[in-house]
């Protein structure tokens, strides 16, 4: 489960404030709504992802005990 910031919080932050949790967590929500969004929506998603991909995608280089290759947000 999500325990961090919400969108009306971090919708008056730049995404580059954002945590790789939270960037994580409202991609993949918004990834699942994608057919539902408005146009503010859309926007809304498309900076995650351009944020997403300028710190280099969601993957750490190595695993390890403390974790995966994956940046999980549960």
């Amino acid at each position: 489960m999500y325990v961090g910031r919400d969108m009306t919080e971090l919708s008056m932050m730049s995404k580059t404030d954002w945590t790789n949790q939270e960037l994580a967590y409202f991609h993949h929500n918004l990834q699942q709504v994608v057919p539902y969004l408005n146009s503010e929506g859309v926007t809304i998603h498309r900076e995650i992802v351009r944020e997403i991909m300028s710190r280099g995608g969601m993957n750490h280089d190595d695993a390890s005990y403390e974790h995966g290759t994956r940046v999980h947000f549960d």
